[in-house]
């Protein structure tokens, strides 16, 4: 089983501390925890690409490219590339001179993203949301596939009549990830067409998505995909020496991001309460000590099957020595007892 992390580049207050973190500070502490997660032996690490005052990354791939020379092992994913208000062409040129940098380690996690800022940025609009996701995805996959390539254009993609698309990966193509909150026709699209699947998992009862999971092996299975079908569970969480100091650690920050977004999607604030059921055994925030996170996601493993965990530790401000301690203990007591178990 493989294990990560992922994160958006948060700026702002650290509402301990009272410090305030800007985008080049949080840029800088960025690379530094990637090469710590490379050194400790995690295997990927993502970044997603948001359009918002309070993230750092709206370009994934320039960020990871900047880790790319000091690292040597761990995977370079975005988490999630939002290919709706994006060129394919220029998407797949971008993570193909990645993965020279770094010597084949490159991943593309495409998805529709969970905030829609990027849409009026770029000139799209919302109702066309399903339609652009679909076409864009078609002309990437095919730009994948093949060195020149041929389209015959959409309503949202040019035509192109055997133009060159370089540089080309490393090894020959790049593996592209489905990012997914849950809907079945997600899951049906991410199985037909045999790509790997990113199962956001932020709230409710993680077992719950299990019929989720089986969907996308089926549809999987039923186009001839049963062999490529891989599932990564994204979650929120933090490890610690001990669980009060990892929940302690965390809340304060997870409380600021998730109340801000409330306030703007209609939700209430986040008691102490709700935070400690939801890093119970059947919660959706995998909050503990080493040992309470393998448990969980052992336990987790057996209902949804999943072949990658990948863990959005840096929520908001905590401070970066604390980042730096669970970074370590995520690649040093976490993940070799998860490799134990296959």
């Amino acid at each position: 089983m493989e294990l990560g992390l992922y994160t958006f580049g948060d700026v702002g207050r650290n509402p301990v501390t009272g410090e305030m973190v800007d985008a080049p500070t949080r840029l800088s502490r960025l690379i530094e925890e990637i090469e710590l997660a490379d050194q400790v032996g995690l295997d990927v690490f993502g970044l997603g690409e948001h359009h918002r005052p309070n993230y750092a990354i709206s370009s994934p791939a320039t960020v990871l490219a900047a880790a790319a020379r000091s690292t040597k092992s761990i995977r370079l994913s975005s988490a999630v590339t939002v290919l709706s208000s994006d060129d394919p062409i220029r998407v797949f040129q971008q993570f193909a001179t990645l993965d020279g940098l770094s010597g084949g380690r490159a991943e593309l996690m495409v998805g529709r993203g969970s905030f829609i800022e990027s849409f009026p940025l770029f000139g799209y609009d919302l109702n066309d949301y399903n339609e652009l996701f679909e076409e864009k995805l078609a002309m990437l996959l095919a730009i994948n596939d093949h060195e020149l390539l041929r389209w015959p254009g959409t309503q949202f993609t040019p035509k192109v009549d055997r133009a060159g698309v370089w540089p080309r990966p490393v090894n020959g193509r790049l593996p592209v990830w489905i990012a997914a909150g849950g809907t079945p026709q997600s899951m049906v699209r991410a199985g037909g067409l045999g790509l790997p699947l990113a199962l956001a998992i932020i709230g409710g009862e993680p077992r719950r998505f299990a019929p989720l999971a089986d969907l996308y092996r089926r549809a999987a299975a039923e186009t001839g995909h049963a062999a490529q079908a891989r599932v990564s569970m994204n979650v929120h969480g933090f490890v610690a020496e001990d669980s009060r100091r990892a929940a302690d650690l965390f809340f304060p920050a997870q409380k600021e991001v998730m109340d801000q977004i409330g306030r703007e999607r209609g939700w209430g604030p986040q008691s102490r309460a709700q935070f400690d059921a939801g890093t119970g055994p059947e919660g959706a925030m995998f909050v503990g000590s080493p040992a309470q996170l393998v448990d969980k996601i052992l336990s987790l493993r057996e209902d949804l099957g999943f072949d990658r965990v990948t863990i959005q530790m840096a929520i908001g401000q905590i401070e970066h020595a604390e980042m730096l301690k669970a970074i370590e203990l995520l690649g040093t007591k976490v993940a070799p007892e998860l490799r134990k178990a296959g």
